[in-house]
């Protein structure tokens, strides 16, 4: 891609964002009904951007990578520009290019998104598998936002100085777990023992969606886990691996545990997202949690279609988890005020960890609506009977944290549940 044709996307884009406000919303309980019929999705190009008479170069032609144009400043200093996979969407703002030169020289970026401020804290690596925060002394924030946490409190964009050389230097707004990534996992898992792995479904491009089952399959009761429905939220993937492992493990508590549960998890609903370094939607350009009424889109209908299935032959289905991520931990229970007394048992596992890690305490947002179903954790409740909760981690949770909350609530889960037996 040339100079000249960077340059006008540039400034189409920076046009663009200065004209439009930023759009989006959070929450785990909408009460009207939204469309989630396939829309159209902006696919990006991917390739190597050659820059500085091609001695200085970007790329985002790696799964998860998003890149969607690059200007050179002078002095050293280059724009990257990131936009969505389409509008209206969420502002999380998903970025992931590499960069190297064949000189080794100082560059300062500035990370630019439509219509969106600067939401995540840029984390660098030289293999593409291990990150690190950047040193915040390479990082320079423009146009700081108002309050603590949200999207209006972080900057406009942000500037960052690498020190790059022939290897390339990875530069992501969280770490990479792609489709390819999480495979191994699961196998590597399944190699060990007391996880096998199938496949449930396809998604709108054609990727697999793939299941793992945990324990005993004959037993009748059972647990549903996902994660990933929105491909930034890293943190809530992480905290569920640590779960997951957990579970897996070899601890007494986890082997009687299996012995009489089987627990299902789809670790990756959203695996075009995520390949395709989108924001929020899958390739049918929709957001996956807001389709588990209508079901138009295939990921979603993977798992229903399972459940349904599952409950066909006899399944009790008696804990259920979403792993997601946000601006900082919360659980999002359903409200005791319009659920039975089987989801006593959500609150009690939300005490068993705050008691467990008091050094974090975590905000409880419980929801009194849950018609429509439209997200996952409602679905669950009214279909399948089943206790459930949507689990958010910070998007800046430290990563050590997440192991240990993620080992944690795996073990109050059982311990509530093997209480009840």
């Amino acid at each position: 891609m040339t100079k000249k044709l960077t340059w006008i996307l540039s400034t189409l884009i920076v046009f663009s964002c200065s004209k439009k406000e930023i759009q989006g919303y959070r929450g785990q309980g909408p009460t009207q009904r939204v469309s989630t019929e396939t829309k159209p999705v902006q696919k990006q190009w991917k390739g190597i951007y050659a820059l500085e008479d091609s001695s200085l170069y970007f790329s985002n032609d790696f799964e998860g990578g998003r890149l969607n144009g690059v200007v050179a400043d002078g002095n050293d200093h280059y724009t990257v520009l990131i936009t969505a996979e389409n509008e209206p969407i969420n502002p999380s703002p998903w970025y992931a290019f590499k960069v190297w030169s064949k000189e080794q020289k100082s560059i300062t970026v500035q990370l630019v998104c439509q219509n969106s401020r600067s939401r995540y804290y840029p984390k660098i690596s030289r293999n593409g598998t291990i990150f690190q925060p950047l040193d915040s002394s390479k990082y320079t924030p423009i146009g700081v936002g108002e309050g603590q946490y949200g999207i209006q409190a972080a900057p406009e964009s942000v500037e960052i100085q690498l020190d790059i050389d022939n290897e390339a230097t990875w530069v992501s707004a969280q770490e990479l777990w792609t489709s390819s990534r999480v495979e191994n996992w699961i196998n590597a898992l399944d190699q060990i023992g007391g996880v096998k792995q199938s496949i449930i479904g396809s998604s709108r491009e054609g990727r697999p969606i793939r299941m793992m089952t945990i324990g005993n399959e004959e037993a009748e009761r059972a647990l549903m886990i996902i994660s990933r429905q929105h491909p930034p939220e890293v943190t809530g993937f992480l905290a569920m691996k640590s779960f997951v492992e957990t579970l897996a493990g070899k601890s007494s508590q986890a082997i009687h545990f299996r012995e009489s549960f089987v627990t299902y998890v789809v670790p990756m609903m959203n695996p075009d997202g995520v390949d395709n370094g989108h924001w929020r939607h899958n390739y049918g350009g929709i957001d996956l949690n807001r389709d588990w009424q209508d079901f138009n889109q295939p990921e979603t209908s993977s798992v229903r279609d399972f459940l349904n299935a599952s409950s066909s032959e006899g399944k009790e289905f008696v804990f259920g988890i979403d792993f997601h991520s946000t601006w900082d931990d919360i659980y999002y229970p359903i409200d005791m005020s319009v659920s039975d007394e089987s989801n006593q048992i959500i609150y009690d596992w939300i005490e068993g960890i705050t008691t467990r890690l008091p050094q974090k305490q975590t905000n409880v947002r419980p929801s009194k609506s849950i018609s429509p179903t439209m997200v996952s954790r409602n679905y669950f409740y009214k279909n399948h009977n089943m206790p459930a909760i949507v689990f958010e981690l910070g998007d800046n949770t430290p990563r050590d944290f997440l192991r240990e909350k993620g080992k944690v609530a795996a073990e109050e889960m059982m311990k509530q549940i093997l209480e009840r037996l």
